[in-house]
């Protein structure tokens, strides 16, 4: 009952058209911008740390961040009602012979992508590209919105693989030919990652990508979705070629640095399109006490 709850009041607001739609989530995202002084702070205190933007910059970024936040909710119920032949209507797809290239390779694709844009509409490009495609994902605690998500992902044929013991199922789907999305840009602890460059600064990042890429030969492909003033773009970018010598430990950090790169590079053009909202760099580097 709670699942139909759920779902009937995404369909409501999808009945707003995507402009009303846009001026509403901003204003919320104003709102929550005024009230959640938490995340406000977090968000704040990141774009300093990360871009070094004075603070009359960085509180009118961090404001446009909770605004694109506030829109996320309503195109993701603005987008139940398109069918795959109005996609391209609102969607459109750049560096598609990055991908085409990638899966001619035959060994699947590995995506690597951000909670970036609008990042629950990443299904949308995979079904205007045609190449199936899954993604790793963490779970809801609250079941219901859970499954609503899970429903919502799948809608254009995707696949989602949970997170936790999901190294079988990936390794699977790339076998099959699959594009695997994993987002790769919020922060893990110490033993899930490596710490690497992340905007000038050491950010323990998930190692899941890189130890994939050098078992299976798979080509990583970067992948965002950007907002626009006209509805979204999907932007494929160049393969991101893998670094693999005899030093397995020394590969996957110098890999997944790579991986940091291109999220940054990304970022830079958008900055108010990212999740500044989460804490980055929580997990620090190890630091022995000094020897008296």
């Amino acid at each position: 009952m709670i699942y139909e709850l759920i779902a009937l009041c995404f369909r409501l607001l999808g009945l707003i058209p995507k402009k009303q739609g846009d001026r509403i989530g901003s204003l919320l995202g104003r709102l929550f911008f005024a009230a959640d002084v938490k995340h406000r702070d977090i968000a704040m205190r990141n774009l300093s740390y990360a871009m070094n933007t004075p603070p009359e910059e960085t509180r009118a970024i961090a404001m446009r961040v909770f605004e694109n936040l506030g829109k996320v909710l309503f195109e993701m119920a603005w987008s139940l009602n398109l069918d795959e032949r109005q996609l391209h209507r609102h969607f459109r797809i750049e560096g598609f012979s990055h991908i085409r290239d990638a899966y001619k390779k035959g060994k699947g694709v590995l995506a690597l992508t951000a909670h970036f844009g609008n990042w629950e509409l990443l299904t949308v490009i995979a079904a205007m590209t045609g190449y199936p495609l899954s993604i790793v994902y963490r779970p809801l605690d609250f079941r219901p919105m859970d499954q609503f998500v899970i429903d919502f992902r799948t809608r254009f044929l995707g696949k989602l693989i949970p997170k936790q013991k999901s190294m079988r199922r990936v390794l699977r789907s790339l076998r099959d030919g699959d594009m695997v999305a994993l987002l790769m840009d919020q922060n893990v602890d110490w033993y899930d990652g490596v710490f690497v460059d992340f905007f000038g600064h050491r950010a323990c990042t998930n190692k899941g990508m890189a130890l994939l890429a050098l078992k299976t030969g798979a080509p990583v492909v970067p992948v965002f979705l950007i907002r626009e003033e006209s509805g979204f773009k999907g932007v494929y970018l160049p393969e991101i070629p893998l670094t693999q010598t005899n030093d397995k430990t020394k590969d996957v950090e110098v890999n997944t640095e790579k991986y940091n790169r291109a999220i940054e590079s990304v970022i830079r053009q958008y900055p108010d399109q990212w999740f500044w909202v989460h804490r980055r760099w929580k997990t620090r580097p190890y630091q022995p006490w000094p020897r008296e």
